[in-house]
């Protein structure tokens, strides 16, 4: 990271492992300025990570990722203090926020499935629009997860492989089987490798984007929407993983991540990093076909001005 301050753009850090990400950042750069965007009491969640680092600026935004109205606001917000000097030039922006859910019929508030729409189309409009605000050298990481491989070494079957349709269809709410959530979310996280490819290929010489695998992390809130039995059967296989050494909890996990951040990130734009460390994304991650139509669906789906 460069040694001037810079503004980081934060998603997802309310709690779990992107909460003990955050919390690093801000101890470990006091002179960076943050934005947080988060759903809720996003000045409370400011204020406590301000506590992390002293002198430290960090600004709470109030972001629903379910409505684009809300990324668009927050985007618009942030670009403004970035051109009025309010905000530090935008170094780095950490897409962390995601979300999954036992079924596939529920919808964000622009009609689109609730786990596509937040963990692929939101932040390809938040980047979008703060893509042009990046001051170099600048990076992007997007977090995915192993669950896109769909190999039971990597899941111990606990969730399907990915299956890829065209985005119009994936993005599309509709009734399905007792493994529709964990199978859309599996092909969403692997929607993100090909967003950050596509990604890639057009970012400016100096603005860096990677996808971040943070492994099987133990204690995150992530199946909060789920059924209480469902999260009484995850607790039960996350604390088995952690006890045969398959899992970490999300505090590890969190300085990881943050420590990756911090660090020159390795690799060259576009690369797949697994905890940390550049290592190849499964061969169906690497497909410039899907890349490109779901760079062009999604700006569709997200009403981007033609071309």
């Amino acid at each position: 990271m460069s040694d001037e301050p810079r503004t980081v753009v934060l998603t997802g850090v309310s709690r779990g492992l992107g909460r003990d990400a955050a919390e690093r950042l801000v101890h470990d750069r006091p002179r960076d300025h943050y934005v947080v965007l988060a759903r809720g009491d996003a000045a409370a969640l400011a204020e406590a990570l301000s506590g992390s680092g002293r002198g430290t600026r960090v600004v709470g935004l109030s972001c629903d990722l379910t409505s684009l109205a809300d990324v668009r606001r927050a985007a618009a917000t942030i670009a403004e203090d970035l051109d009025t000097g309010r905000l530090a030039p935008l170094g780095g922006l950490l897409g962390n926020a995601g979300v999954v859910l036992p079924r596939t019929n529920t919808s964000t508030e622009d009609g689109f499935k609730t786990i596509f729409g937040v963990n692929v189309l939101a932040h390809y409009l938040l980047v979008w629009l703060l893509e042009p605000r990046f001051t170099t050298p600048a990076w992007i990481v997007l977090t995915t997860s192993d669950t896109h491989f769909g190999q039971f070494r990597y899941t111990l079957g606990a969730t399907p492989k990915p299956r890829w349709t065209s985005p119009d269809q994936l993005a599309t709410p509709r009734p399905g089987g007792a493994t529709s959530g964990a199978r859309a979310y599996a092909t969403s996280k692997l929607g993100v490798i090909y967003l950050v490819h596509a990604l890639a290929r057009r970012l400016p010489t100096g603005v860096r984007v990677f996808s971040y695998n943070p492994g099987l992390v133990t204690g995150t809130a992530l199946f909060r929407g789920a059924p209480r039995l469902l999260r009484v059967v995850l607790d039960a296989y996350y604390g088995f993983s952690l006890r045969i050494g398959r899992g970490t909890t999300t505090e590890k996990a969190g300085v990881q991540l943050a420590e990756t951040l911090l660090a020159q990130i390795p690799g060259p734009s576009g690369a797949y990093l697994d905890r940390g460390r550049v290592v190849p994304s499964p061969r169906e991650s690497y497909d410039a076909e899907r890349e490109e139509q779901l760079w062009q669906d999604a700006g569709r789906l997200v009403a981007l001005p033609d071309g």
